[in-house]
């Protein structure tokens, strides 16, 4: 097995932005835009993802997988919407899950994180 990679170590919440293990790259809590409207918090978080990836040369057509954290789930129509655009027919796997989530800018702030998997080759 290859060497297992760890970016952007976050010690005071242990946890990896990034882990790149084999022919897969992790990446966890895409988010951006906190406080302005759902659909520009989806497109920033999605943003937020290809920023990350670039860094392996990959695009958002390289994602398998992705967890959705909702603070909404009736949300889910605008999510999908976006989700056509971006991803252009090549969707991967998905679950979404609606979560309060706990963060400094309380119900008006985050209302989706995504989480995602991006395979290699």
């Amino acid at each position: 097995m290859s060497e297992i990679k760890r970016y952007n170590v976050n010690e005071e919440y242990s946890f990896s932005e990034m882990v790149e293990a084999g022919d897969f790259i992790f990446l966890s809590f895409c988010v951006g835009n906190v406080g302005q409207s759902f659909e520009a918090q989806v497109h920033s978080a999605l943003d937020d993802m290809e920023n990350r990836l670039k860094k392996f040369n990959l695009t958002l057509d390289s994602v398998v997988k992705i967890d959705v954290l909702l603070r909404d789930a009736w949300n889910i129509p605008v999510m999908e919407k976006v989700f056509k655009e971006r991803f252009n027919g090549k969707y991967p796997a998905r679950k979404t899950i609606q979560t309060n989530f706990a963060h400094v800018g309380g119900p008006d702030g985050l209302h989706i994180q995504i989480d995602a998997i991006a395979y290699k080759k």
